[in-house]
């Protein structure tokens, strides 16, 4: 805890009367005490090895004790599975989950999108997967699900995106459920001839979560978030823009800005063969990012250090012009093309 919320904390205690502190006393003791005796009847973890690994996706999981002598049960956490599938929780999701929880019908987190409902409305009393697992690790109750739960989960994120229920910003998610699942098939054949054949006893203890962690990592990349947040927050707000947060949809010429600001800044020559190499629709418009030609080695690590500095610069500077001022002095463009906008008449602000 740090200091402010500390002296936040004691602020406010001094504020309550005697009667309501010692109702949140009593309210805190009684809830420990049923902690406590939860641990008693909950499962225990039988063990807990590393994190699964999926390039840069942690998936924290563990072997359970099965209830009532059942077989031991396999457990991912939530907040691995919905960094696997939607990059991280929203606040959004969060609100919706608890509201689910009060009125009794609970879903997991990376399930709470209202356009899965078509789908989750007929499992709901019937898949036990979707039912959550406290289960007891150390001195902590945790709450999971049933590791079988992850390609159930990207099963209805296909299925929802197959049926045309899916909004545009959703369908990264669904890209990311339908590499999960090749993955989990391409891995799946492996440890079954492994068993057939006996090869599970010899071969290295982690050679299956490496094999699904290549394979991942290879077919990732096309998916994989290279702006970070804080970037278009930062042009939002140099440009007097309030910055959306319901929203992934941003206005279209911020491409051309972040061709000036990034692309361009990169090596000479390389934006305009970024452009030429990229795929095109019907109607002129590239079908793909232009980060996904950058190579692996070179490329895309050079594209992170100026995505950072000029993040850090904008993050120093009071104004879009500010800022212009001070990454053409710090990170120069490569100046082999005409100026994307005409500095006497772009004033800085949104339009």
């Amino acid at each position: 805890m740090t200091e402010k919320n500390k002296a936040g904390g004691i602020a406010r205690a001094k504020n309550l009367s005697e009667e309501k502190r010692k109702e949140i006393a009593s309210k805190a003791i009684k809830t420990r005490w049923e902690n406590e005796k939860s641990k008693e009847t909950l499962p225990h973890v039988i063990l807990r090895r590393n994190d699964l690994r999926l390039a840069d996706i942690t998936i924290p999981c563990a072997i359970v004790e099965g209830l009532n002598g059942s077989d031991p049960i396999r457990v991912l956490t939530e907040a691995g599975i919905s960094n696997a599938i939607l990059g991280g929780r929203s606040g959004g999701a969060i609100r919706k989950k608890r509201e689910l929880k009060e009125a009794g019908a609970p879903l997991p987190i990376f399930l709470v999108q209202p356009q899965l409902n078509p789908i989750l409305n007929s499992m709901l009393d019937s898949e036990p997967l979707l039912k959550p697992i406290q289960y007891v690790d150390g001195n902590k109750i945790m709450i999971g699900y049933d590791a079988r739960i992850l390609p159930l989960a990207c099963d209805i994120w296909l299925q929802a995106r197959e049926n045309g229920l899916l909004q545009d910003q959703q369908q990264d998610k669904a890209k990311k459920a339908e590499l999960l699942m090749r993955a989990l098939a391409h891995v799946g054949i492996i440890a079954l001839v492994d068993e057939a054949t006996g090869f599970q006893h010899i071969r290295a203890k982690d050679a299956l979560a490496k094999i699904l962690e290549a394979f991942v990592a290879k077919e990732l990349q096309p998916y994989v978030k290279r702006f970070p947040s804080e970037f278009y927050e930062e042009i939002f707000r140099l440009r007097g823009l309030n910055y959306p947060t319901g929203t992934v949809k941003r206005p279209q010429y911020f491409g051309h800005i972040t061709n000036d600001i990034i692309y361009r800044r990169l090596a000479p020559g390389v934006w305009k063969e970024l452009k030429e190499k990229s795929l095109k629709d019907e109607k002129g418009r590239l079908k793909n990012k232009l980060f996904q030609s950058l190579t692996p080695d070179v490329g895309d690590p050079r594209l992170q250090k100026v995505i950072t500095q000029v993040v850090t610069i904008m993050q120093l500077s009071n104004s879009w012009h500010d800022f212009k001022n001070k990454v053409d002095k710090l990170v120069p463009a490569y100046n082999e093309t005409m100026p994307l906008f005409d500095e006497n008449s772009d004033n800085g602000l949104g339009f």
